[in-house]
This record gives C-alpha cells, sequence and structure tokens, in this order.
C-alpha cells in the first residue's frame, strides 16, 4: 500500500501549500502598505449594476471596443440572458496592445472573432482574487483560463485583472489589461 505523502495528489497538495505559504511570506516581507493593498484588494466588495452584463459594458466607456466586437459577433443575446456568466472584459486600452493587422484579421472573421470573445466567458462564478493557487476555470469556447491571486494582484491567464468586479442581473463583469487568445488549431 503505498503511503499518503508519496502519492502525485499529495505531493502536488504539498507543493501547493508551500508555493501559499512562499507567497504569503513574501507579501509579508513586504512594506505595511503593500500587504494593506494585497489585503484590501483580495476582501473588495463588488460593485452592483442594475442592469445585464451587455448593459454594464455599454455603460463603461472604456469598454467600447469589446461593445463593438460583441455586437458584430452578435453575442449580445447570450450575453444578455438570464443566468451566472462571468466575463473578463478586455478594456479599449488592452484592444490597443493587439497589432492592427492581427484585430483586422479576428474582427474580419466571424468564426474567430466568437472565438476570442467566448474565451472571456464562464458559465459560472470565476473571482480571480480569491485563489492563492492558479485555478482553471473553462470557458464558454471550450479552453481553460487560469485564475489567481499573489503579490502582484489578481490576474487571468498572464493578464491583470482589477481588483474590484461588477455584479449585474446575469453575472459578474472584471476588467483586464490585456486580450486573451485562446489556442488555435
Amino acid at each position: 500500500m503505498t503511503s499518503l505523502s508519496r502519492t502525485p495528489f499529495a505531493r502536488q497538495v504539498g507543493l501547493a501549500l508551500a508555493a501559499a505559504t512562499m507567497v504569503l511570506s513574501t507579501a509579508t516581507a513586504h512594506a505595511t502598505v503593500n500587504v494593506g493593498q494585497y489585503l484590501q484588494c483580495r476582501h473588495t466588495q463588488l460593485a452592483e449594476f442594475p442592469g445585464t452584463i451587455v448593459d454594464a459594458a455599454i455603460a463603461t466607456p472604456e469598454l467600447s471596443t469589446l461593445v463593438n466586437l460583441v455586437v458584430s459577433a452578435n453575442l449580445v443575446g447570450a450575453l444578455s440572458a438570464p443566468g451566472n456568466l462571468t466575463v473578463f472584459a478586455p478594456t479599449n486600452a488592452a484592444f490597443g496592445k493587439v497589432p492592427a493587422p492581427l484585430l483586422g484579421l479576428i474582427g474580419g472573421d466571424a468564426n474567430l472573432l466568437t472565438s476570442v470573445l467566448t474565451y472571456h466567458v464562464t458559465s459560472g462564478p470565476a473571482d480571480p482574487r480569491r485563489s492563492l493557487i492558479p485555478a482553471q476555470v473553462r470557458t464558454l469556447q471550450g479552453q481553460t483560463l487560469y485564475i489567481g491571486y499573489d503579490k502582484d494582484g489578481a490576474s487571468v491567464n498572464q493578464s491583470v485583472a482589477a481588483c474590484k468586479g461588477v455584479k449585474t442581473t446575469n453575472g459578474t463583469v472584471w476588467l483586464i489589461d490585456s486580450v486573451l487568445l485562446p489556442q488555435f488549431k
């Protein structure tokens, strides 16, 4: 019979706990202000918005590029429907980081655009501030994202997420600083 401490699962848990301990000790080693900001972000309450995810995006000027692409991809209905979605919403500045030829290619192909946009959406709650160990969440596109929280803040894959999400009638929106691209086959 194999000892529990020698199973692959136990090793993974042990490594994860060691990593979490390193993150916490690193955060503690920094100035009090950094620790305070670290803890404040983790405990920031969601803002409440009385409409849908699409309504919230339309009401947010820094999401105008995303709104235009959602309309182009004919996803307004899906993102306005009842449910509990999570949207990791790239800001206009995030779209500005994407080379114009690539953004044109994505925007010019309805299937590709839908794939990229649905890669930013999960079908349930996903709060990147809640996991000290990166967690996988499945997207509507079918692939997974990694969400997590460390001394640098909340992240989605390698994108930085805002500390304050927006709770809507059909889910939550998190602003992120880059466009997430799925793996293409």
